[in-house]
């Protein structure tokens, strides 16, 4: 890629500064991810750091490419649209999922789905055999 030599300087310093904090964040929640305990702690933070840091990266690289190629540039914006359906999606998803299986399996830990009282009888946990690994 051949960088502009009449690139105006505010554009060089916020297209780095967007993409250095896009990096920042999406570090941030994958220190969340290997720092937190539990599946259900871990899920969320990656869904943050990527679909915020995605959204700086993507901003830097409407505006440079605006500026470069002296028109509005914004296929970004389709990729933009994609990562923030499709990573609440997959976040949930995950998690229902996780919360069935720990559901059947009888874990103590798992609070009771909606729609059943708090004294509703958990079903006995599969034998060790069964139970699913980590």
């Amino acid at each position: 890629m051949e960088v502009s030599p009449t690139l105006p300087a505010w554009v060089a310093i916020l297209t780095s500064v967007l993409v250095l904090l896009g990096a920042a964040l999406t570090l941030i929640g994958t220190i969340g991810l290997v720092r937190l305990n539990n599946f259900y702690s871990r899920v969320h933070p990656p869904t943050l750091g990527t679909t915020l840091g995605i959204g700086c990266v993507l901003l830097a690289s409407m505006l440079y490419f605006s500026v470069v190629k002296q028109r509005l540039v914004v296929h970004e914006v389709l990729i933009a649209i994609f990562v923030t359906i499709t990573t609440p999606v997959t976040l949930m998803l995950l998690v229902s999922a996780a919360l069935r299986r720990d559901w059947a399996i009888g874990d103590p830990s798992v609070p009771v789905p909606p729609g059943l009282p708090e004294e509703a009888e958990r079903p006995e946990p599969l034998p060790e055999s069964d139970q699913p690994t980590s």
